[in-house]
């Protein structure tokens, strides 16, 4: 393996981990509770960080939480935006991830297909 490569992988974790914590505009937080996780919750948090690296949204990160008792509806998702309500996102999956990051994340519109409850 060459340096150059070296400095690519650590590149990428760095950003990777910068998704992971710090202050954002906005929070995305997935329940990885044992029922989120049976349901898939670890794709979806995958889809997330892909995306959200993607589209290089500096703003934005990605936490996890334990169960939120809704097993019906897993994976969880809750997006928090500075200033606006909680969407909370129910059977997610990684397109519905992706769209959520497109739709709601970077053009301001929830998905209203997906969204089980909003909170003030």
């Amino acid at each position: 393996m060459k340096l150059e490569d070296l400095r690519k992988i650590r590149e990428r974790a760095e950003k990777d981990i910068s998704l992971r914590r710090g202050d954002a505009r906005v929070n995305v937080v997935i329940g990885m509770g044992t029922s989120g996780i049976a349901a898939g919750a670890r794709n979806v948090m995958s889809a997330f960080l892909d995306e959200i690296g993607k589209r290089d949204l500096a703003d934005t990160i990605v936490t996890q939480t334990g169960g939120r008792g809704l097993a019906s509806s897993e994976p969880i998702v809750e997006l928090h935006i500075k200033n606006e309500p909680v969407v909370v996102y129910g059977e997610m999956t990684d397109d519905k991830a992706r769209r959520v990051v497109a739709e709601h994340i970077v053009n301001g519109s929830p998905v209203s297909e997906y969204v089980i409850e909003v909170r003030d």
